[in-house]
């Protein structure tokens, strides 16, 4: 079975209806997690935490969407190497 990382996180925006963040340096790693049901309950209890300020938000980013094993590597991705 494949592994499919989670990454919880969030901060505070500088405007709610836009996904820019106020203070880069500021944001909240909440953490990795094996599965998505285990990231959404760390999103839901990070986001309840925060509800009185509208300007936090925290998300999801679906990390095992970044990269596919199977796919040939980019240019880009060869110079790290």
């Amino acid at each position: 079975m494949t592994q499919r990382l989670h990454l919880v996180f969030g901060g505070e925006l500088v405007d709610p209806t836009k996904n820019a963040f106020k203070d880069v340096a500021a944001i909240d790693i909440v953490g990795m997690f094996p599965n998505y049901q285990t990231a959404y309950n760390a999103w839901k209890a990070a986001a309840q935490r925060t509800v009185d300020n509208a300007h936090m938000r925290y998300f999801i980013a679906h990390i095992h969407r970044l990269r596919d094993e199977e796919t040939p590597a980019s240019a880009t991705e060869e110079l790290g190497d």
